[in-house]
């Protein structure tokens, strides 16, 4: 049995039957969408199957540097981090390409964390969907870094002077591809391999930097694979000897590091609703409320879209990321793009998420507030033309500047409440909020320079 063509819990046990496994890597994706898993035995797998396994609930309780948040209410000291409910997902099945056939399982929080668990938060979302007659599809294009750096020498270098694996612009270079052919070509095997199929991967203007289209997808799966292609990217470039970031914007000298999506609706017979061959830009009435509904919302969930201290380092004009909540027409300064097409591919391109979102979470916040404004008929204003930087926008479609204010935002919404819960919205907020403090405590470099002698 091939490990995509798992889709039972039957079919787990056999495939793991079948290739004498006695050990299977499973994983959760935390708050900040980083990777937390284990091998498990046979006998143990085999049960967590059946019944579901315990996983310390602290893995929702901390940060990525592994501190742990003092001011949430799920868990804590308070609590005693217990075990919390998880499941496996048979259907998640997928090949180790470098552990000796093995295989790989994704597994989601279940129970009372079920409520904060970001995979299960797009769930409820598409259920939601599916609740108005549509299913979601969508696609993510990542930018990312790679450097001749590892973990130790990162650190031994304080992150100061490190050496990209390209110097220099140079653009969709084939040069560039040709010359670093075995770098492009593991990440295009380990995404047919583990089941991400990339149908573009080129070399973006920086030095070192690469940008990868993940062929569209359901929405979960394209969550699924996005996350999973984050992951096993940084995995194989650091089996190479190499290190790869996500980082919204890693240098103050190079663009960001965006995280697009690409998204459209379908009804339930599989044909597209947000076109409509009668209007000047072929879109339907559902799709302007779509766009409508993302435009309006987007300030309140920033923080779910830019949800680090760095996030909000890209967002600055003439970088090539958008500073509000715009919409045009196949115009790439806005926040929002309609990307003409036919039935099935007319689309918009969600161009304000970065490579550091998770992207359970930032698609979540874009489905919701779309389907906020269906429901509510939210009516979309003229589209940007030109260039949407020098433009100004009144206050309702400006976007929060700091992750502080974001996460204020996203408490006072009515809207997040209704679609994510208040258990989600409290948390994650909650968390933004010990991000935030957690960066006032550092003295910058920058502050040392200003201020050390002269004030």
């Amino acid at each position: 049995m091939e490990p995509r063509n798992v889709k039972t819990i039957d079919d787990a046990k056999n495939i793991v039957l079948e290739r004498d496994l006695k050990h299977i890597k499973v994983g959760v994706f935390d708050i900040d969408g980083v990777m937390r898993g284990k091998y498990m035995s046979r006998q143990k797998f085999f049960s967590s199957l059946d019944k579901g396994f315990g996983f310390c609930d602290v893995v929702l309780g901390w940060d990525v540097k592994d501190q742990l948040y003092d001011n949430v209410k799920f868990t804590g000291w308070h609590t005693g981090y217990p075990d919390a409910s998880v499941r496996i997902v048979p259907s998640s099945c997928r090949a180790l390409p470098h552990e000796n056939n093995g295989l790989f399982f994704l597994a989601e929080f279940t129970g009372e964390a079920e409520t904060i668990c970001p995979r299960a938060l797009l769930r409820r979302v598409l259920d939601q969907a599916k609740g108005l007659g549509y299913d979601v599809f969508a696609g993510f294009e990542y930018e990312f870094f790679v450097f001749n750096e590892t973990p130790h020498s990162i650190r031994e270098k304080g992150f100061k002077d490190l050496e990209p694996v390209d110097p220099g612009d140079f653009g969709y270079s084939v040069v560039r591809n040709s010359v670093n052919a075995e770098i492009y070509q593991s990440i295009l095997d380990l995404g047919e391999v583990m089941d991400f199929p990339i149908e573009g991967l080129h070399e973006e203007t920086g030095p070192g930097v690469l940008e990868a289209a993940i062929a569209v997808d359901t929405g979960m799966e394209a969550a699924d694979k996005a996350s999973l292609f984050k992951t096993f990217t940084k995995i194989e470039m650091q089996r190479q000897g190499k290190l790869a970031t996500f980082m919204a914007k890693w240098s103050p000298d190079y663009p960001g590091q965006s995280g697009h999506i690409h998204l459209s609706l379908r009804d339930t017979n599989g044909c597209g609703v947000f076109f409509d061959k009668d209007h000047p830009q072929k879109c339907s009435d559902v799709m302007l409320s779509f766009l409508a509904g993302v435009q309006k919302q987007l300030p309140n969930l920033l923080a779910l879209v830019a949800p680090t201290i760095n996030s909000y380092r890209r967002l600055i004009p003439g970088f090539w990321a958008p500073t509000e909540a715009s919409v045009g027409f196949d115009n790439r300064t806005c926040a929002i793009r309609v990307v003409p097409g036919e039935e099935n591919s007319h689309r918009m391109e969600f161009r304000i998420g970065a490579a550091d979102a998770n992207p359970y979470l930032v698609l979540s916040a874009v489905i919701a507030s779309g389907l906020w404004g269906i429901e509510n008929k939210a009516v979309l204003g003229a589209m940007v033309e030109g260039n949407a930087y020098e433009q100004e926008f009144p206050e309702s479609m400006q976007l929060p500047a700091t992750l502080w204010d974001a996460a204020q935002k996203l408490k006072a919404s009515g809207m997040a409440r209704e679609h994510f819960g208040d258990a989600f919205v409290e948390h994650f907020a909650a968390s933004r909020e010990w991000e935030e403090r957690e960066y006032r405590k550092h003295i910058s470099q920058w502050e040392l320079e200003r201020y050390f002698e002269i004030i």
